[in-house]
């Protein structure tokens, strides 16, 4: 399941994001890639505990807090800090096919987060830079996506994806996972498509009697499913 978080960050909050990203330090991408992800992962990154990544990190995830599309289609249990990268041209960067860590471990905390979601929050605007599409591959197909500057994407940590390489410009852009309280795919896309229909027949026809019984549905599946 894909879905399209539009506007997680305002205009004045990308550029803030891109203010600070400019005056940062960055390193080799690889510091945070798995052993099979580290040999296709040509890109750069900030370091995890630097201010700026932490300073950052903080205003996504309190714009994550408020975001109902988000809390809907993850039920998110724990958020890994998010963390920052760039694809510049001139370095010919990219990340090849990969899947995530199943598990990762937040620094200096010792918790492990089950990496059910995957996100890139986009930091760049399409018309930017070339190339640097995001593809996932589900049972539906390949899909390219390339997001305005604020808007984010979130699939199945379990998708196998990469990026293309960005032929001119830079891409810059915020990556994370999140441990759902539903771990499994296809339940959490089930609650997702329900809470969406309940919000759709709210509109329509707030009076509607089946609102109260589906709403009922809903948090007693939540009850059954949450781990």
């Amino acid at each position: 399941m894909l879905v399209h978080i539009p506007e997680v960050l305002t205009p004045e909050q990308v550029r803030h994001c891109r203010d600070v990203m400019e005056s940062a330090n960055w390193v080799d991408g690889r510091v945070t890639a798995g052993h099979q992800s580290a040999q296709v992962k040509r890109n750069l990154q900030l370091p995890e505990n630097s201010p700026e990544a932490r300073e950052l990190g903080e205003t996504i995830l309190a714009a994550l807090a408020g975001n109902s599309l988000f809390m809907s289609a993850v039920l998110p249990k724990t958020v890994f800090p998010p963390l920052f990268n760039r694809y510049d041209a001139d370095g010919e960067m990219n990340f090849g096919s990969h899947v995530d860590n199943a598990i990762r471990t937040i620094p200096g905390t010792g918790l492990r987060v089950r990496t059910d979601v995957s996100s890139t929050l986009f930091l760049s605007s399409p018309e930017e830079y070339d190339g640097g599409e995001l593809v996932v591959e589900d049972t539906y197909g390949t899909h390219a996506i390339k997001l305005p500057a604020g808007h984010m994407i979130v699939y199945p940590g379990t998708s196998l994806h990469h990026v293309t390489k960005v032929t001119r410009g830079s891409r810059l852009a915020s990556f994370f996972w999140t441990e759902s309280m539903i771990a499994d795919v296809t339940r959490r896309a089930m609650m997702f498509d329900l809470d969406m229909s309940i919000i759709r027949l709210n509109s329509d026809h707030p009076e509607h009697p089946s609102l109260v019984s589906l709403t009922s549905l809903y948090h007693n599946l939540l009850r059954q499913w949450v781990i």
